[in-house]
């Protein structure tokens, strides 16, 4: 076994193998560039090494790099983790060369899978089951066309190179079949320097489903069951979970037994994934071979009680697997959320900067003992499970801390959160809660997105495919998106907040005689809104006498007995309603408000004034404050950094001209003017740091 290995990754990935190499008493060595040098994984590693600038293409992509630092260290492996270098064949061939161990798959079969065309043609000849189409390059978009009318549309358009949803087009008829192959291959030159396009047919209504292999160096080869990916943005994973709600024990065997094969004809060491198009009919078609850890690992983690990352170090310092294919086993159900540094409800864009506040749920799963624990005080047995008990926890993979810094130049990534439970309802149950515990503040998350996804009845039911976001999101996500199913519990809640505030002053010595505080029980409940449309709600708060942090809150005909020991400083709330345990986030002072209370449940926000009666009928007749008019001005919608401005001072911009580029989590933003107009001030200069609704150009 290796007693030193380098892990060639940054973030989450880092910190997640750094956990098992501590487990197993391997020291770590850590590569970070100059934006990560206050890094968690860092800080986490037995010794770390600067390989370079920011931007990954003069760092953590540079291999020369990777390798002086292992030699520097002594490292006898490298684990590349996910992205980077992690898929690249030469990379791990040349590791290899220079006497380290590739902690993956050898350079042959990474080499064999990461051409999608070439893959095809083996998975075909290997027995799996691969979509109608032609996987040989496509010459002229009138040849694409011709294809396309021979297998029938719908089809897909597809860049052999390509990846992360770049270089993929769906055509429904001959003109979308000519305009998709020109811009599909125009997009894949630019994006992979690689422009080979072939074409599929297109599995309506189509799920995504992945089979988790893992392979030796003496031959054999498992699977691990599914995991169910069809929730995507933009052909990006949203939420991944083990087992799938949608196929039969027939259909996962029938799976994994093709995915199994194809692995031994590329004779597949080390973990791996195949993925699958899954249709309506159970029918299921090759896509493509990962040849790395996935993203979405924890979920196979939860529900087999192994460690992956481990298996990996093993297989790769040449131990057999400990388990055969009977023994693999399938327990609960397991969900992962990716919280990413993003704005729901400013169309996903990046948002990046300083972490002021960082809390997860607290763990009960953690990522190098992944076995769940017993769950006290439930019974029964879990799918599939020689094991009795119930199991459940909850678990966060993460490469931040609070105080940290998103920087603009990785992807969106803060965390993973995976929670495990006896069985999907469980699971999703399970999520919801751990949503509501996560704190995060000083960058935007999409934690309110993956809320409204979570409540979604066909979410809950199962019933969805790859086209789900879009089509229930296709106009953006708003805040109206995520409705309450008791939206008077946030009313309750700001009110029992600011009664048990009262309660503390009253107890406060020194109050002059006549003006003490009084803690009163009724009140008025102020939801604002920005555009002045408040609703005002009387409440009743009755305290249990005898009984701290408790109270009867009566919005309208609903009571609410609400009981407590969280403190009032904290962020996050626990405790009971009804009898019913719940978590809330609750913060004073709004930044347009610093009296008002915020008020978050179940992806749900509510800034609310709690005030006298008296107060509320004087509040309702003050006059709203329109926001100023911005209309002039060309506005950053993200933070990031100023890459191009393409206009000065004087000159006639017509609407729909670009004006400004913003670069931020390898994602470019193009500006455009919404109007006809002269440019009267350039307030911004290139290469600037941004923040959100920074002025760059002033209209005259």
């Amino acid at each position: 076994m290796f007693t030193k290995i380098l892990i060639a990754n940054r973030g989450e990935i880092a910190c997640r193998v750094i956990a098992t190499a501590k487990k197993m008493g391997i020291k770590t060595v850590a590569v970070y560039s100059d934006a990560d040098k206050e890094a968690r994984h860092v800080a986490l590693a037995d010794e770390a090494v600067n390989i370079g600038p920011a931007p990954s293409r003069e760092s953590y992509l540079l291999a020369d790099k990777i390798i002086a630092a292992c030699k520097q260290t002594g490292a006898q492996a490298v684990h590349p983790g996910y992205g980077f270098l992690s898929e690249n064949a030469e990379f791990s061939k040349r590791v290899e060369e220079e006497g380290i161990t590739f902690i993956g798959p050898k350079h042959y079969s990474i080499a064999a899978m990461g051409d999608k065309i070439e893959s095809k043609k083996l998975a075909g000849k290997a027995g799996v089951n691969c979509i109608p189409g032609v996987n040989d390059a496509i010459e002229t978009a009138e040849k694409a066309v011709e294809i396309a009318q021979g297998i029938g549309y719908p089809v897909m358009i597809k860049a052999s190179a390509g990846g992360g949803g770049k270089g993929l087009r769906v055509a429904f008829n001959d003109k979308e079949a000519f305009e998709g192959f020109t811009s599909c291959r125009n997009e894949a030159r630019n994006s992979f320097g690689d422009d080979r396009v072939f074409i599929e047919k297109f599995v309506e209504e189509p799920r995504h489903i992945e089979i988790q292999l893992m392979g030796d160096s003496h031959g054999n080869v498992i699977y691990l069951n599914e995991r169910e990916c069809s929730i995507q943005r933009r052909h990006q994973k949203v939420i991944e979970e083990a087992p799938s709600p949608f196929i039969s024990d027939a259909t996962r065997k029938a799976m994994g037994e093709q995915a199994v094969a194809l692995a031994k004809a590329v004779k597949y060491q080390s973990a791996g994934t195949v993925e699958f198009v899954v249709g309506k009919d159970q029918s299921f078609y090759f896509l493509e071979m990962n040849t790395r850890l996935q993203v979405e690992h924890p979920v196979t983690e939860a529900i087999t009680g192994l460690d992956l990352v481990e298996l990996m170090i093993r297989v790769a310092a040449g131990e057999k697997l400990p388990l055969a294919q009977k023994d693999v086993q399938r327990n609960g159900w397991a969900i992962e959320c990716r919280i990413n540094a993003e704005d729901p409800f400013r169309n996903f864009l990046p948002s990046t900067g300083r972490l002021v506040r960082f809390a997860p749920p607290e763990q009960t799963l953690f990522a190098a003992s992944v076995r769940p624990e017993p769950v006290e005080g439930l019974g029964g047995a879990s799918t599939g499970s020689a094991r009795t008990g119930v199991f459940g926890g909850v678990r966060v993979d993460t490469g931040v801390q609070d105080g940290g810094e998103i920087p603009m130049f990785y992807d969106s990534m803060i965390a993973k959160l995976i929670v495990h439970g006896t069985d999907r309802l469980d699971a999703i149950a399970k999520m919801r809660e751990a949503l509501n515990g996560f704190v995060i503040r000083g960058v935007s998350s999409n934690i309110p997105f993956q809320a409204a996804l979570l409540a979604h009845p066909r979410f809950v039911a199962g019933d969805f495919n790859t086209g789900f976001i879009a089509e229930n999101y296709g106009k953006g996500f708003f805040a109206e998106d995520v409705p309450h199913d008791d939206a008077d519990f946030l009313v309750a809640l700001a009110a029992f907040v600011r009664r048990k505030s009262r309660e503390r002053a009253t107890s406060l010595t020194g109050q002059l005689p006549g003006y003490a505080v009084n803690a009163g029980k009724d009140y008025v409940v102020v939801t604002l809104d920005a555009a002045g449309n408040n609703s005002y709600k009387a409440v009743h708060v009755d305290e249990f006498v005898g009984e701290t942090g408790s109270a009867r809150v009566r919005v309208g005909a609903t009571s609410y007995e609400i009981r407590s020991s969280s403190r009032l400083n904290d962020i996050c709330i626990h405790g009971t309603v009804n009898d019913k345990a719940f978590t809330a986030q609750i913060e004073r002072g709004t930044p347009k408000n610093p009296l008002a209370l915020r008020v978050q449940h179940n992806g749900t926000r509510i800034d609310a004034l709690v005030m006298s009666p008296r107060m509320a009928e004087l509040h309702a007749l003050m006059p709203h404050k329109a926001p100023p008019d911005m209309s002039r001005y060309v506005l950053s919608p993200m933070p990031g950094l100023l890459v191009d401005v393409a206009v000065t001072v004087g000159q006639k911009v017509q609407a729909g001209e670009r004006v400004a580029v913003i670069e931020a989590m390898k994602m470019e933003n193009v500006l455009f003017a919404a109007a006809d107009g002269v440019v009267g001030k350039v307030l911004a200069t290139k290469g600037e740091s941004l923040s959100v609704d920074q002025a760059i150009i002033e209209f005259a």
